[in-house]
């Protein structure tokens, strides 16, 4: 039997301000990758430093989590930008990432673009190329994470980076492997068990159920956990809990047994 394995990556450090969201302490636990706001989207200086900090105490992979500057939309509200300036955006916010990881003398492990910027750049090759650019120019021994069988991928690929297919517990997919846009009613896998049966047979076969009943063949590295979900953190132990059932080791990329 082949070696499985896979990484369980978490969008954190989403507060802002006075306003906090998600349970970041509690999922730490669960997770082996987080994946953390720097500020555009979500996120604060204090918060991005918390949040490294955290990370770091429980021993979990750090990634800079950069979307588009909407801290209004939350970063799901696509915005007109040219490829100069997705790339300039994409530097600006790793470094400022990077810099809370100096500071705290832990290593940044990943990229992961956040909402319509990731969904951009899952389809759109010049955003795709701006944004692997971007990352390759402030360090190329970043793994890039990016929706499975995207072009974020591909260009990373092309680029040299090392990159990492990411797939979605909670999220439907279309026929053409893009996720169902969260303004449809099917967007949202609610049921966990639907959820851990959809996880199962994406890193045992390869496969995943499409909204139209089509079987789609799928890469998966690393599963996304939405930590911003009330049931997120009972999620993520059962889930954890049922992948080492399976005998599926979890652990970030890059790391070794």
């Amino acid at each position: 039997m082949t070696e499985k394995r896979i990484d369980l990556n978490c969008d954190m450090g989403e507060s802002y301000g006075v306003y906090t969201f998600g349970g970041d302490q509690e999922l730490m636990n669960h997770i082996t990758s987080a994946n953390i706001a720097c500020g555009a989207h979500a996120g604060d200086p204090n918060v991005m430093h918390q949040t490294v900090a955290l990370a770091k105490k429980n021993g979990v992979s750090i990634g800079a989590h950069p979307g588009f500057p909407d801290i209004v939309g939350f970063g799901r509200r696509k915005i007109e930008m040219s490829p100069e300036e997705i790339y300039r955006w994409t530097i600006f916010q790793i470094g400022s990432l990077q810099a809370f990881c100096k500071a705290h003398h832990v290593a940044l492990h990943h990229v992961k673009p956040h909402g319509a910027l990731y969904h951009v750049a899952a389809r759109n090759k010049e955003a795709a190329k701006a944004i692997a650019q971007a990352v390759y120019d402030v360090d190329n021994s970043l793994i890039l994470y990016g929706l499975a069988g995207s072009e974020l991928l591909t260009e990373g690929r092309k680029h040299g980076l090392t990159v990492a297919s990411e797939v979605f517990a909670d999220r439907t997919y279309q026929k053409d492997g893009t996720l169902t846009p969260r303004t449809e009613q099917n967007a949202l896998i609610h049921d966990p068990h639907k959820a851990i049966e959809q996880v199962k047979r994406m890193i045992v076969h390869g496969k995943v159920e499409a909204v139209d009943g089509s079987q789609l063949t799928i890469e998966a590295d690393t599963i996304c956990i939405h930590g911003d979900n009330p049931q997120a953190i009972s999620f993520a132990e059962r889930l954890q809990k049922e992948l080492i059932k399976l005998g599926i080791d979890v652990m970030a990329i890059g790391e070794r047994c």
